[in-house]
């Protein structure tokens, strides 16, 4: 049987010269302003022999900041930061899509360094602390419950994001649908207790996820954007009941617009197989996480349960992951204890294998 993990694969626009994909992964590691440093360009630079490197999570606005030191995309100077991340990964024959995650209420005012309001779908906070600038757990604010009215002009600024992550050179965008953040927070009914036609149902619920996705597109093109999501997660407040009921919807209704993949963290739930309800309900090209190592990736691409997957923690102590897994190399391991904090000590001083 050949191997799948390290032939190409098309998502979308991209032409990916393997199936490896870097996961998505907060590092707190912005400049002033939020703007990528350049840590943050070797950091990435160091990772592009991935088939797909998927950025950390990058605020579309101001008001969709949460956390301390994450980087935005929405000013002249974080459009020229990711200019250099782009370069640096289109040098060694890379490509990287952006992450855009609008934190919504989970919110600290205190990580955002200046003054934002903060938005939700209904008026109901996070129940879940979220660590502050000094790493210990604060509450989160109260959120203003958006109007319909506004809803159109907040999926612009989503695309408007998408076009500055393209004129920065970035090759695509994933849209964070998950893990208890704005876009998850309109789907889940905890966190939206609307009685519009964006609230109720779970196809009201999807009504602006998909208004979102569909301007995204229109802006850069349906092949270069992808989405996240993770059926079942309980993160930050989510009601992870019946997440078939949940995400179906949502999934049947931005089908058909050509998207480029769709990225789900597989959470083994018990009483649903995530794959096979993926294929239910979506067609396109499917990118799956969650605790994968190089066999059992392998088994589920030669399944054709997925077309790629995706690796995160692996990916911190191992920045050429592909060529450690191509190797039979064991994987070096990562202090948990500089993820979010130790500027370049935890970031970009493991080395590759031929240098270790």
């Amino acid at each position: 049987m050949s191997a799948l993990l390290f032939t190409p694969t098309e998502l979308g626009a991209l032409r990916l010269r393997n199936r490896v994909i870097m996961a998505p992964m907060t590092r707190d590691r912005a400049g002033p302003g939020d703007v990528p440093t350049a840590a943050m360009v070797e950091y990435y630079r160091q990772r592009a022999s991935a088939g797909l490197i998927v950025t950390e999570g990058v605020q579309p606005t101001a008001e969709g900041k949460g956390y301390w030191r994450t980087p935005g995309i929405h000013s002249d100077e974080q459009i020229a930061g990711w200019t250099k991340v782009a370069d640096a990964v289109h040098a060694r024959g890379g490509l990287v899509a952006m992450q855009l995650m609008h934190c919504g209420r989970v919110v600290v005012s205190a990580n955002r360094g200046f003054d934002a309001e903060v938005i939700a779908p209904s008026a109901v906070p996070c129940p879940a602390p979220v660590p502050g600038p000094d790493g210990v757990p604060a509450p989160t604010a109260m959120p203003r419950a958006l109007d319909a009215a506004e809803l159109p002009r907040l999926a612009e600024e989503y695309a408007q994001a998408a076009r500055n992550a393209r004129a920065a050179g970035i090759d695509a965008v994933e849209l964070h649908c998950a893990s208890g953040y704005l876009i998850n927070q309109f789907l889940n009914p905890a966190s939206n207790q609307r009685t519009d036609e964006f609230g109720g149902s779970p196809e009201n619920r999807a009504r602006f996820p998909a208004m979102v996705l569909q301007a995204m597109a229109d802006a850069i093109g349906a092949d270069r954007v992808g989405l996240r999501i993770s059926p079942g997660n309980p993160y930050n407040g989510m009601d992870p009941a019946d997440p078939e009921a949940t995400f179906g919807p949502f999934l049947d209704a931005v089908n058909g617009m050509g998207l480029a993949f769709l990225h789900v963290v597989d959470m083994g739930l018990p009483e649903l197989d995530t794959l096979a309800f993926l294929r239910r309900h979506w067609s396109g090209p499917i990118v799956t996480n969650n605790n994968l190592k190089h066999d059992s990736a392998e088994a589920v691409l030669q399944a054709g349960q997925a077309e790629a997957v995706s690796f995160g923690r692996a990916y911190i102590s191992n920045p050429d992951l592909v060529e450690r897994m191509q190797a039979g190399a064991p994987l070096a391991k990562p202090d948990f204890a500089l993820l979010y904090t130790g500027e370049e000590r935890g970031y970009i001083d493991y080395p590759a294998l031929d240098a270790a």
